[in-house]
């Protein structure tokens, strides 16, 4: 089995938050979330985390989802490493990768090809790099006829040596008894007093061992943030990415001020994203919908021909040809089935919404199920909390809810039948009956001019 080992230990101090740095996010995800997705596409799910700074918050956002160790001093990447060999020693046959957790780009194409070079080579290490046309800063990567001899930092760097362009990645494979071994005799005899990671290379290649190099096609596999102008850069890149990745499977935008869409967002071709929409989490558009301007989707699935206007779903589920906005909430557990219309001010909770149903403008639907070819005037209000427990109200087909009319949940308006308007239903409604329940009107005369001579003596 090959595990994986990912550096979280980063405070970040530039980032003036009080939080290790792999937790800030990039589009709504944290770094390490991306570091961690990447590992599992690639088919690799036996992971360390290892923490540092407040490392009880890597804890608690992990959920238990994969062991964690600590590293209380912070004493370089080679020492960050030697926290994980209880973790390493589990499974001594394998291959094991060595990440950061704040460079979240890294990905499991990468991943998985890297390792497979690792492997054909009998490599005992190999390092992932890119090619950047300004690769000021980064450790230049030596190699030879067999594999590479050293990496090279900048400030060591010959003028020949700064002229290459590939660059270490710092990412790396490799054979788990191998670094294991290596980690083993790192020394802190350098200028920071640290151990070092790539000081590992130096050790195996002096083992007569072989080290290599896997240029990876994705020069974003370096990128990381020290600074929240770096995170904004992150988010930049990123958002790029993925709006080129949909513009090429037929999405259509007319401009991208605003947009932002998570990665593992799916749009169907012919779909137009409108200026200030979100789509993040898991969510799924059809083809041929017209989402925007300013929709917010999360978790959601949407089906084809729908058009969203200033709404914003949650963990719900709108069907085809839909219509819904401007100015519209559904909460999670819905689902808008196919031909139904939400106008203006309207918000849906944990509701199922019948097809062809009409819910026209400032109406509120929890804890509902609502028939097909339903009709709800302006108003209506679905009134399913009585202070200690929700209920749910039932509407069938072709109901007619009438304008201001109050549902008291729990109570069911069966199929065909009419409401008042401004009526507030306690009791069930047979089908195709009218339902009217109003107080009584009393008119006191002359109340208001009385009121209105008191107002003016005051």
């Amino acid at each position: 089995m090959d595990n994986a080992v990912i550096l979280a230990g980063g405070q970040g101090k530039r980032m003036k938050a009080d939080m290790p740095k792999p937790l800030f996010r990039v589009l709504g995800e944290p770094m390490l979330e991306w570091v961690i997705g990447a590992c599992e596409g690639a088919d690799i799910k036996n992971l360390c985390v290892v923490k540092g700074y407040m490392g009880e918050m890597i804890d608690e956002y992990l959920g238990g989802r994969y062991e964690t160790v600590l590293q209380a001093e912070r004493l370089g990447t080679g020492h960050a490493v030697m926290q994980a060999i209880p973790f390493l020693q589990k499974n001594t046959d394998g291959n094991t990768l060595v990440l950061c957790g704040d460079a979240p780009f890294i990905d499991s194409r990468t991943i998985s090809d890297s390792l497979e070079m690792h492997k054909k080579g009998g490599n005992a290490v190999t390092v992932i790099t890119a090619e950047l046309d300004n690769p000021f800063g980064y450790g230049r990567i030596i190699r030879t006829e067999n594999g590479i001899s050293s990496i090279v930092e900048e400030k060591d760097a010959t003028p020949e040596q700064k002229m290459i362009k590939e660059i270490n990645s710092g990412a790396y494979w490799f054979r788990t008894a191998d670094l294991i071994e290596s980690l083993g005799l790192l020394t802190t005899d350098n200028s920071q007093g640290e151990y070092y990671l790539t000081d590992t290379i130096y050790i195996l290649l002096e083992k007569g061992k072989k080290a290599d190099a896997f240029k990876s096609e994705n020069p974003n596999v370096v990128l990381g943030a020290n600074d929240r102008k770096g995170l904004l850069m992150l988010n930049k890149t990123a958002r790029e990415d993925i709006i080129s990745r949909h513009l090429e499977n037929g999405v259509e935008f007319t401009c991208t001020d605003g947009i932002t869409i998570g990665r593992d967002v799916v749009i169907g071709a012919g779909t137009q994203i409108l200026s200030g929409t979100v789509l993040s989490g898991k969510t799924v558009i059809g083809t041929d919908c017209v989402i925007g301007p300013d929709c917010i989707i999360e978790n959601s699935t949407v089906g084809n021909g729908t058009k969203l206007n200033y709404v914003q779903c949650y963990e719900s589920r709108i069907d085809n040809n839909v219509k819904i906005g401007p100015f519209v909430q559904v909460r999670p557990g819905s689902h808008i089935k196919d031909g139904v219309k939400i106008g203006d001010f309207v918000e849906v909770k944990n509701s199922v919404i019948g097809e062809e149903t009409a819910v026209a403008h400032l109406t509120y639907v929890g804890d509902s199920d609502v028939g097909g070819c339903v009709n709800f005037g302006c108003g209506v209000v679905t009134v399913n909390y009585d202070g200690e427990k929700k209920s749910r109200c039932t509407i069938e087909d072709n109901a007619f809810i009438g304008c201001n009319t109050n549902l008291i949940a729990p109570v069911k308006v069966g199929k065909g039948a009419y409401t008042a308007a401004g009526s507030t239903i306690t009791k069930d409604v047979p089908a195709d009956a009218l339902a009217i329940e109003r107080g009584e009107t009393r008119t006191v005369e002359g109340y208001a001019a009385r009121k209105l001579r008191n107002r003016k003596k005051k």
